[in-house]
């Protein structure tokens, strides 16, 4: 918990005091927040620990009244809801404050709220609370009647339904059962139900919570899916890249043989032309018998004939040599 929780209007606010002190209100501001509705009186501690450093921000007042009012301190809350008007401008809690005068046993006091001029400026769900007040401080003065009248006004519209429909269509019935008009209170109970289920706010449902703070372990659970993304990725990235690297190896050979094919088609293309084309190739003839053998199993030299002129020479070198051979005896003689 920061403080940094806070919506952006209460931020700007804060924004005006001295660093240590913005950090300490807004610490507070965010924990009366949280227990509003679960530990009102603890809430309340926190934003009274807000207002000894804050006290003049309208926010901070307001923050002070809510929770004052939500553990039951009308006094408290009506004195900083009057303090906070007088700040903002704002008669946005007149209605909570008339209740304020309810809580504290005025009930005739309550009602001279509702009929001020400030009441006139209220949106409708303003005018819906004021209404609301109203018939609860004609009932705490016994005018259950007028208890029914305070609450028939243009937002109680059984064919349409509004955010603060339900509510009102309640509040409603329970007037009308209080002075005995059972059927109707009935109808007004099923029809606030039908206003709930078009809202999308069943009764059946839970709230949704919504959690403003820091939540290490769910930072931490998120840490550990991304790593675990990673090394996903990296264990299906190996393979590929295994298969790759051997495409490229295999490819090598290839890319020689097309080396060699197209050094063999420069040299054709690059060759003279005409006569000395032709003398060129019978020298290029000669060379190669001369260089390259046999790709027979048996060598040239074995599988060679002998030609006819070869072989009258050996046979008169032979004739000569028997001849010497007849003279040399003949002089040993």
């Amino acid at each position: 918990m920061t403080g940094k929780e806070l919506d952006r209007a209460t931020q700007h606010q804060i924004k005006t005091l001295e660093p240590k002190s913005a950090e300490w209100v807004a610490r507070h501001l965010v924990m009366a927040g949280r227990l509003l509705d679960e530990e009102p009186e603890l809430a309340f501690q926190h934003a009274l620990a807000a207002s000894r450093r804050g006290g003049r921000l309208a926010a901070v007042r307001e923050a002070v009244g809510l929770t004052a009012y939500a553990a039951g301190h009308y006094g408290e809350a009506l004195r900083e809801f009057r303090t906070y008007r007088r700040i903002s401008g704002s008669n946005v809690h007149l209605p909570v404050m008339a209740d304020c005068e309810r809580g504290l046993g005025r009930p005739d006091r309550a009602l001279d709220v509702v009929r001020s001029e400030e009441a006139q400026d209220l949106d409708a769900p303003g005018k819906v609370e004021l209404a609301i007040v109203a018939s609860g401080a004609r009932s705490d003065l016994g005018q259950l009647d007028a208890a029914v009248a305070e609450l028939e006004i243009p937002q109680l519209d059984i064919n349409r339904a509004f955010s603060y429909s339900p509510r009102l269509f309640r509040v409603y019935a329970d007037a009308l059962a209080a002075v005995g008009r059972q059927t109707e209170s009935e109808k007004w109970q099923r029809q606030a139900a039908v206003a709930e289920e078009a809202l999308g706010m069943g009764i059946s449902e839970e709230p949704d919570i919504i959690d403003l703070g820091w939540d290490e372990e769910e930072e931490a659970r998120e840490e550990a899916e991304r790593k675990r993304l990673i090394a996903h990725a990296a264990a299906d990235a190996a393979p590929q890249e295994a298969r790759s690297t051997s495409e490229q190896a295999a490819g090598i050979a290839p890319a020689a043989d097309t080396a060699s094919d197209t050094a063999s088609d420069t040299a054709a293309d690059t060759a003279p032309a005409g006569p000395d084309a032709a003398s060129t190739d019978d020298n290029l003839d000669d060379v190669e018998s001369d260089y390259f053998e046999s790709d027979d199993a048996e060598s040239d030299l074995d599988s060679a004939e002998p030609d006819d002129d070869e072989h009258d020479e050996d046979e008169a070198t032979e004739g000569e040599a028997s001849a010497h051979d007849s003279r040399h005896e003949g002089s040993e003689d």
